[in-house]
């Protein structure tokens, strides 16, 4: 069964600096009906203005992903990590027993654009971390590439909880599969262009929520970038 989740029902979050949308219940934005699926908590579409972000603030017992779609991202946290992220590239905080962080937009002349994603840990205290890994180019183009897993295979980033997560960009027309092995589902994002999802079409912003499916095939429908979770 596919549930689409369409981009103009999503929740807004809106400051000086910022434009967000939020596929789940967030901040100020609260859906009993969407407040999770499975372990996946958050997924917020965020467009930060230039020189704007978030000061630094706290996060515990959370695994944090962040996907730059355009732009770039200055990072700092507690740990004495400092970063800028881009596209192509993944960063994963784990928020565990206590982290503070600032994200801020790394440009004063152009914006960024980029999906901040939390996925519930296996359980709570995990040790606070961070990772950052590149993954563009030739790795996501016309495949679902491993970008975060509970094992770490693939050369993948570490995450505290039974998910996988692709990343993939297709050209229009190019097509795909992804298995689910029996008792798992999935979650689709799209995050640009367009892709029918076993019959279902979505645009940019949309999601889907996979459950009782084994097979996943999509295709663009144009020039698009996605995000899969594939989860317990």
């Amino acid at each position: 069964m596919i549930t689409k989740r369409p981009a103009d029902a999503r929740g807004i979050g809106r400051a000086s600096w910022l434009e967000s949308r939020h596929s789940f219940s967030f901040a100020d934005y609260q859906d009993p009906a969407h407040m999770n699926f499975r372990a996946l908590r958050v997924i917020n579409e965020d467009v930060i203005a230039p020189g704007g972000g978030f000061a630094t603030h706290g996060h515990r017992d959370m695994e944090i992903l962040t996907y730059v779609l355009e732009g770039a991202l200055a990072h700092r946290d507690s740990l004495g990590n400092g970063s800028t992220i881009q596209p192509g590239e993944v960063q994963v905080m784990h928020a565990g027993t206590g982290i503070e962080h600032s994200e801020f937009n790394a440009s004063h002349a152009e914006p960024v654009h980029l999906l901040q994603i939390w996925i519930l840990p296996d359980k709570p205290g995990h040790v606070p971390g961070y990772q950052q890994r590149a993954f563009g180019g030739a790795q996501t183009k016309g495949k679902l590439r491993l970008v975060a897993s509970r094992d770490g295979r693939a050369d993948s980033l570490l995450i505290h909880q039974d998910a996988s997560v692709f990343a993939g960009k297709l050209t229009a027309g190019a097509a795909l599969d992804h298995a689910l092995a029996p008792g798992r589902s999935a979650w689709v994002q799209v995050a640009k262009g367009a892709v029918t999802l076993n019959g279902v079409a979505l645009a940019a912003g949309d999601g889907a929520a996979v459950t009782d499916e084994t097979e996943l095939s999509l295709r663009a429908d144009a020039a698009s970038e996605i995000l899969l979770f594939d989860l317990a």
